[in-house]
């Protein structure tokens, strides 16, 4: 590397960040002071409102780059006022290529930004990654051309762009809060100085300048930072599920649906005296198209004699294929379904649908009850078709969660859709029963833990499968990203932490729902997927009174509803249950659940109990 005074003087202009202070270098004093107010305010905007400014931070980071490339051209030594680069002084003139091909790339993104990029959020967070990664790679072959210590810095500094590029382009939604803060904060603190200089005068020019290796020291942890934000990144996304051959789509479809296509083993594991199987079905959409649909049919290893099944709905674990329960390891646990641990003593069988669009190529019907309730149902028929397991008539629907909203429907859905079905009684628990009153709920407090992903969730199946409605109807244009990125989520995934941290930092900014969205046909496909009965079979209600994610109060405001309406309907409020606590082996609700489905199938009367429900 060379020595001597060169090793203490940067490279000017050499990034966008460094364009401004190019620009107004030499102003007088109360130019420096209004500008530095005005970027204070700005970085300050910026900073607090990443997601509202989104549209205004791609403008500023076009014209960043168009300044930048207006910098280095004016720094190259070929002009006529170009002081150039001092580590460059040895060189023939005119011989600075990089600077030059610099200066063109930082116009050329700069003038695209200003007409395209810049001004449409889906390809901010894509632009800003291109941007980074081509900056650190100039950094990069500045190095590999000049061995300095400045130059050492930039590369340094480059390594760290290209870290934050590659994860730009990997985790969009959360680089658009990101560089919004940090433009922000790095816009507010330049404001700051320049503000100070032009009030009370630069500071002296005879002092000594910061060593090298501090500046050294200061890249190296910039690097470092990135890297374990890179490791951090990739420990997020390891263990995602992977879709394996079973799950591809057949060139043709039956014509019926609960056709049974193909079996193979499930692999994950299951409570002690079971065995799995998983299946892939036909079953029809909302719109009464046939789709393909899997899931895992557990049936006791000794069984003796024909079987009653449980067909099982499964809570939100997300909307993407591989999101589907029957690619995990956990499909069936006492900590996720009542009497799991129980089934094979029981002698019933299990089968639970992961619906369509997961595991199975489609659109998700997240809260979509024609969509849900079928494929549950045909989920049960399909289970019949297996070979080597004998079933009797006899079917249960259960459901928590989402899958409690898809258990009513599947129950209601019973006598008309699927009448080769006994279905003998049908159990929700801590169902979404109420999709437009938890909508409600949500948009009034955006801020709640996991509000973002149930908005994404809702808003972008709902976009998917309804042809009459589009992700403008119900979320703002910067939303999008947000929305689409979480969507493409599972929940137990280590990612969806980012999406969560992501929804609450822009929760007080901008909302996920658009004002009025509710009011119109967003609103009303809501209101059209409660399930409102009748049911042929006795009903199932059960929910913990502190559950967390559907207010209690929804379900109590469902069955008073339910119990007016004359419905056979049983209904268990859990003191200090929780969302989730209640499913747990040896729980009250638990308890209630199986000697509940044994009355049923034991065909004794069920007990309503709307006069003394909670």
């Amino acid at each position: 590397m060379t020595t001597g005074p060169t090793e203490s003087a940067a490279p000017r202009s050499r990034s966008r960040f460094r364009a401004v202070p190019w620009l107004v270098a030499g102003a007088p004093r109360g130019v420096l002071a209004a500008v530095g107010a005005v970027l204070v305010a700005l970085g300050l905007f910026l900073f607090v409102r990443p997601l509202t400014a989104v549209g205004f931070l791609g403008i500023y980071l076009a014209a960043s780059c168009l300044l930048s490339g207006l910098a280095d051209l004016a720094d190259h030594p070929d002009h006529p006022d170009g002081p150039g680069d001092p580590d460059d002084a040895d060189r023939p003139h005119g011989t600075d290529r990089i600077r030059v091909a610099t200066g063109a790339w930082w116009l050329l993104a700069g003038l695209s930004g200003l007409v395209w990029w810049g001004r449409d959020v889906d390809l901010f967070a894509p632009a800003a990654g291109v941007v980074l990664l081509v900056s650190g790679a100039l950094g990069a072959l500045r190095f590999a051309r000049r061995r300095s210590w400045a130059h050492a810095v930039g590369a340094l500094l480059g390594g760290a762009e290209i870290v934050f590029g590659v994860l730009a382009l990997t985790w969009p939604d959360a680089t658009l809060i990101v560089v919004g803060i940090l433009f922000g904060g790095r816009t507010a603190i330049f404001g700051a100085s320049l503000l100070v200089r032009g009030l009370i005068g630069p500071r002296r020019r005879d002092r000594p300048r910061r060593p090298t290796a501090v500046r050294v020291l200061l890249a190296t942890a910039v690097l470092v930072a990135a890297s374990g934000t890179a490791w951090v990144s990739h420990t997020l996304r390891d263990g995602a599920p992977v879709l394996d051959g079973f799950y591809d789509t057949p060139a043709t479809l039956p014509d019926e649906p609960g056709v049974l296509i193909r079996t193979a083993p499930y692999d994950g594991d299951l409570p002690r005296g079971m065995t799995g199987t998983r299946i892939y079905y036909t079953t029809t959409d909302a719109q009464g198209r046939i789709v393909p649909s899997t899931g895992v049919l557990a049936v006791p290893e000794r069984a003796a004699g024909p079987l009653p099944l449980v067909t099982w709905a499964h809570g939100t674990v997300g909307i993407a294929r591989a999101c589907a329960p029957s690619t995990g390891p956990d499909v069936l646990t006492s900590d996720r379904q009542p009497g799991a641990d129980r089934l094979a003593e029981l002698g019933w069988a299990f089968v639970s649908s992961d619906y369509p669009g997961m595991g199975a190529e489609g659109a998700m019907p997240y809260l979509i009850g024609q969509g849900e309730g079928r494929a549950v149902l045909d989920a049960a028929r399909a289970a019949r078709q297996v070979a080597g397991v004998e079933f009797d008539g006899r079917t249960v629907v259960w459901g928590h969660s989402q899958g409690g909203h898809s258990a009513l429907w599947a129950g209601q859905l019973a006598p008309s859709y699927a009448p080769d079905l006994d279905v003998v009684g049908t159990a929700a628990l801590s169902p979404a029963s109420n999709p437009r009153a938890i909508a409600d709920r949500v948009v009034a407090r955006p801020g709640a833990p996991g509000a973002s992903l149930g908005i994404a969730f809702v808003t972008q199946a709902y976009a998917d499968y309804y042809a009459d409605l589009a992700l403008a109807d119900a979320a703002p244009r910067s939303a999008w990203t947000l929305i689409r990125e979480a969507a493409s989520r599972c929940t137990d995934e280590g990612g969806t932490l980012v999406t969560i941290l992501t929804g609450l930092s822009v929760a007080r900014d901008t909302p996920l729902v658009r004002p009025g969205a509710l009011d119109g046909r967003f609103g009303r496909r809501l209101e059209e997927n409660i399930p409102t009965g009748p049911w042929a079979a006795p009903l199932f209600v059960g929910q913990g009174e502190q559950d967390e994610v559907i207010a209690f109060g929804i379900n109590q405001d469902y069955v008073a509803d339910l119990c007016a309406r004359g419905v056979d309907v049983e209904f268990h409020g859990y003191a200090g249950g929780t969302h989730v606590s209640v499913l747990k082996a040896g729980s009250p609700l638990d308890d209630d659940v199986v000697a509940w489905t044994q009355d049923r199938l034991a065909g004794r009367p069920s007990q309503p109990n709307c006069a003394t429900a909670p």
